[in-house]
């Protein structure tokens, strides 16, 4: 952490944010080792898409509402489907052999994202059981 406090922020209690933020260092590191031509094509798509998966969480869970909070879930869920793409492409190409261990954090972090999406549409429904609301999240129980 940066801050000296000892104080989280509430994103920061999260462990799909922790697993957000591994998931981050381990695609740049598969990155750098991506041919130089690479750096403004997939390099750069794949670094993008992992700092937008715990940028979105950190966002949505500083947002006062669980509809915001959703929308910006929904997001990093988005990213993280690009992120499992753009690995298979890049294996496809030969730029990484397969890496297990990426799998295997992009799959954690998809299911505790899921986790989160599902405790939060669970909660906002006992809190208003008579509200018709829909989560913006097509399947959230699913991978991808």
């Amino acid at each position: 952490m940066i801050r000296d406090s000892e104080k989280l922020r509430p994103h920061e209690r999260l462990d799909v944010w922790r697993d957000a933020m591994s998931l981050v260092e381990s695609i740049y590191r598969m990155t750098a080792r991506f041919p130089a031509d690479e750096r403004l094509g997939l390099t750069l798509q794949l670094r993008r898409a992992a700092v937008s998966v715990p940028s979105n969480i950190a966002e949505g869970a500083a947002r006062r509402s669980t509809a915001d909070y959703l929308h910006f879930l929904s997001m990093a869920r988005g990213s993280l489907a690009e992120i499992g793409t753009q690995l298979e492409i890049a294996e496809r190409l030969g730029y990484c052999e397969h890496d297990a261990a990426a799998i295997e954090q992009l799959d954690r972090t998809f299911s505790r994202l899921n986790a989160l999406i599902r405790s939060l549409d669970i909660s906002r429904t006992l809190r208003d059981p008579g509200a018709s609301y829909e989560s913006p999240i097509p399947n959230p129980e699913s991978h991808a």
